[in-house]
This record gives structure tokens, sequence and C-alpha cells, in this order.
């Protein structure tokens, strides 16, 4: 689904671990997946969103007397009843202290690129660029197309980060000439423990996967996310790794969990996902899923 005007939640300048070299990331709202470690829950919803932060609300209670719905106590430890909530943002107006922040803003492609033009200097001594992510940011093929052609004619280096689950005849004519980095990310190879984790199917992923590989081989970074006890079994790396293998690749990234991410869905009134991994990996655990991989270079 293609949407008219896509929101975007963060902007995050002097990123090292996007791409190579010094980054802009741009993080666009909206992902087909649910993905039980989503380390952004932010950028799950197309659509803008009010989110709740307790460390930054002085407790004037403005917002109480702009909600014309009745939606916001301070009685509320999480101050928003999000079942009367319409998101019409009323409150964010007059919240002095950032404690309500509306989450996703959408940028004119003109201004956008303005901005990510600022790091130029930066992506020039070193090697870097910008990177595209969410979230999907595939969600958004008409709005990247205009954004990537902008950035190319200014010589910047172009990547995207993406969960694979795009109509492939709509990525290759309106974003693929465009990109110079192109990292998809492979999580389960089972299906059934594919969309038992993340609610979707990974048949398309794969194929998308073969496409982008007889299109711009060199273009193309699989990525593996190293989710403790989910993902990083050596089950499920060991058969990502013959996939990727018979597919002729020759290198990958391997992606460690973080689980900061669990910590952002209050302020989002979502309860945090059960049996959610509270730990990083072991450095034995990381040392195993190096090993399975032994045969690729690794892009750290």
């Amino acid at each position: 689904m293609e949407h008219d005007k896509p929101l975007i939640f963060n902007i995050k300048g002097h990123a090292t671990d996007d791409g190579p070299g010094l980054r802009t990331t741009v993080f666009f709202k909206g992902c087909q997946l649910r993905c039980r470690w989503c380390h952004n829950p932010e950028s799950v919803e197309v659509g803008r969103e009010i989110g709740f932060f307790a460390a930054d609300c002085i407790g004037c209670g403005d917002c109480v007397a702009a909600c014309t719905r009745g939606a916001i106590s301070l009685d509320n430890p999480v101050r928003i009843d999000r079942r009367r909530c319409d998101g019409c943002g009323e409150c964010l107006k007059v919240c002095p202290g950032r404690g309500l922040r509306g989450i996703g803003e959408f940028y004119p492609v003109a201004t956008l690129i303005a901005r990510l033009l600022r790091g130029r200097v930066f992506y020039k001594v070193s090697g870097g660029g910008v990177t595209l992510s969410g979230g999907e940011p595939t969600l958004h093929l008409d709005y990247l197309s205009q954004l990537l052609q902008g950035l190319k004619q200014e010589g910047i280096h172009t990547a995207i980060q993406t969960n694979g689950l795009f109509l492939w005849q709509d990525f290759a004519g309106k974003v693929l000439s465009y990109l110079d980095l192109i990292m998809i990310d492979l999580k389960l190879a089972d299906p059934s423990e594919h969309r038992e984790y993340t609610g979707g199917s990974n048949e398309l992923i794969w194929e998308n996967l073969s496409r982008l590989l007889k299109a711009r081989s060199e273009a193309v970074l699989p990525r593996v996310p190293l989710i403790p006890g989910l993902t990083a079994t050596v089950h499920n790396l060991r058969a990502i790794s013959r996939r990727l293998q018979d597919l002729g690749i020759n290198r990958c990234s391997l992606l460690p969990y973080n689980p900061a991410g669990s910590a952002k869905t209050a302020p989002l009134g979502r309860s945090s996902v059960p049996d959610l991994p509270g730990r990083f990996l072991t450095r034995g655990e990381e040392q195993q899923s190096r090993e399975i991989f032994s045969w690729a270079e690794i892009v750290d």
C-alpha cells in the first residue's frame, strides 16, 4: 500500500551502524510485520501517534483541559486513556514540558533533502551518506523515488534497510537504480516460525532477495538479527546460512539484539511483549553465530 504523506519519526545524524561511514538515517513509520523483538515499536503503526513521557511531564494539567474527549487524567499513571483518544493532537499544542509528544511528522521532499544535505561534509570525508529505515520505508515508494533522485543529483551515497516485503516491479521501477546499498533482513528460515514470531510470511522476502541478487548483486547486503532464543539458534542460523550460500552470497551482516526497544512500548500505551529476551547475546552466542557464517565476509 502506498501512502500519500509518509510520516518520519526520527532523523538520526552521525549514525555509524546503518551503512558505511557517517550517515544520516531517516526512520519512516509503518511496517507490515509485528516482530516480537521490534527495536522501534514507534515505527509499527503508519499513522501519527501520541506518546506520554512521564519523566518530562510537569503535571500542569493543561492537557486535561485541552482534551475534549476526556481521554487525559493526571490521576492516570499512563496519562492517556487510549480507548477515548482520537489522536487529534490538541493536547500537544498546550504541553509545555514535552511530556506529550507527537510521533510522526511529514516532510516535503525538498525540505527533507535540504536537512539531509547539512551533513554533506561528513558524508564526504567518511564515505558516508543517507540511509532510509523504519519501520518499512518501501511502503512509501513514490516518496522515496523523489527523495532518492534528489539525493543522487547531489552525489550522496544512498542506502535502504528493508524487510523485503515489497512488490518487485514497483521497487525495481521506482527506487532500485537510485540505491547504492540495499540491506535486507532475514529473520527466520522456517516459514511457520517466521509467521509465529513476526506475524507474516517470509516467502516474498526470499523471492525478492533472489531478484535483487540477479539485478544488483553488488549492492545487496543480507542482515540477520540475532535474538537470543528466537533467531540466534543453531538450527535457524544454519538454515539461513545454507540458503545464502545456495544463492551465491559472499557477505552478510549479523545484528546482535539490543533489549532497549522493549522500553519504548510504555509511552505508546502498549504492554510489553511477554517472553521477550531481556538480555544481550552472550559472548559465546555471538561467537557461535559468527562461526556458522564463517564462509562469509561479516560486515559489522
